[in-house]
């Protein structure tokens, strides 16, 4: 059996608490859905469903999956509209969902273009993604590194600024993207990008640990969100509208930034 920490490392930790943080990109994600959050909502990758519990405050129905059974049967207790499944086969029908959420969590599939492709095919026709993953200009590997075979939990500082071919020695475990990357993963689907930013955290820890210099911290990096320094913040926010294809199969694709 893998260990808690390669099993960490390699899944992901789940969100156990509700801080400002997930607060935050809980109305994030309210604002981006609008009406479709009165639909049915899929949170893909549901972890202990923390998500689960908080959208369920304004969704019409909020559906889970979660790969690791032990965190499903933890998020049982929140909702029964829950499932034990892989990102890559959802055990959904096509044009199922309105809203899919998937928070921090294509890093850590193993096929994140089919994860990806799956996630198109379950949501209706105008419904939307709302996607966060890895930045990769993001100064510190937040999911730890490999070393000499073993596993060292952290924070690591320039190990996305490596060659990836560095990089992914130290981290074979998680992904971090690109811009690039991003666009890639959705090439030829049948989708238009009606949002994409890049975000940095609430800094939950160091406003426990240090009180107003952590407030003044937050203020400050969240400030840098509407300038170009936001290249360097800890997440890419994406939300992704599903749309029509044309007759020859491709899709009708538009960008807004």
């Amino acid at each position: 059996m893998k260990s808690y920490s390669d099993k960490a490392a390699q899944r992901g930790e789940p969100s156990y608490v509700w801080r400002d943080g997930q607060q935050r990109r809980l109305e994030m994600i309210l604002q981006a859905s609008g009406e479709l959050i009165r639909g049915d909502v899929l949170d893909n990758g549901c972890g202990v469903g923390m998500y689960v519990k908080h959208l369920e405050e304004h969704a019409g129905r909020v559906f889970g999956m979660e790969y690791e059974f032990e965190r499903l049967l933890e998020a049982r207790a929140i909702s029964p509209l829950l499932t034990c499944a892989a990102g890559e086969n959802l055990p959904y029908p096509a044009e199922r969902f309105d809203l899919v959420l998937s928070h921090e969590v294509l890093e850590h599939v193993a096929d994140d273009r089919r994860a990806v492709e799956e996630i198109v095919r379950v949501l209706r026709t105008g419904g939307c993604l709302a996607l966060f993953v890895p930045n990769r200009g993001y100064p510190f590997e937040t999911h730890g590194i490999y070393w000499r075979g073993k596993y060292h939990f952290g924070n690591k500082p320039l190990i996305n600024y490596l060659p990836s071919f560095l990089r992914n020695r130290l981290a074979p475990h998680v992904r971090s993207y690109t811009r690039r990357d991003l666009v890639k993963l959705f090439d030829g689907l049948p989708v238009r990008f009606l949002q994409r930013t890049v975000i940095f955290g609430a800094y939950d820890n160091l406003i426990k640990r240090f009180g107003v210099l952590g407030r003044f911290l937050r203020r400050l990096m969240q400030a840098l969100e509407k300038t170009p320094l936001r290249i360097f913040g800890l997440s890419h926010f994406w939300v992704v509208e599903k749309v029509i294809e044309k007759p020859d199969g491709t899709p009708v694709k538009k960008e807004i930034f």
